[in-house]
Parts: C-alpha cells; structure tokens; sequence
C-alpha cells in the first residue's frame, strides 16, 4: 500500500535565467511539506548556463 503524506515534488525555475535570454533553462526537481510550507518555496541553486548560483522559484 502506498504511503499517504503531505510532501510534492515541485519544481524550481531560475528567475535570473530569463532575464538574459540565453537558451535553455535551469529547473531542479525537490520535494516539500505542504502543510508545514504553504507558500511557494525560494532556494538558492547552480545554474550552469550563467555558471554562478542564483535564486530559483517554486514554479506552478
């Protein structure tokens, strides 16, 4: 029987990435409490195509 909770998969998108208008896209699968989250979630993560770290943002 499959577990019941309260963690999602989300998905994080880089908010700087777009900014640029270079190709492509750096996005991370994570997973989160929904109860103990509620909004959405803000992580600071590598983004290879820009080659530094930058903010990513929970996406839908």
């Amino acid at each position: 029987m499959a577990k019941k909770g309260n963690r999602v998969q989300v998905i994080l998108e880089c908010t700087e990435h777009k900014a640029t208008g270079l190709p492509g896209m750096s996005r991370y699968i994570t997973t989160k409490n929904k109860k103990n989250t509620t909004e959405r979630l803000e992580l600071k993560k590598f983004n290879p195509v820009l080659k530094k770290v930058t903010v990513h943002k929970e996406i839908k």
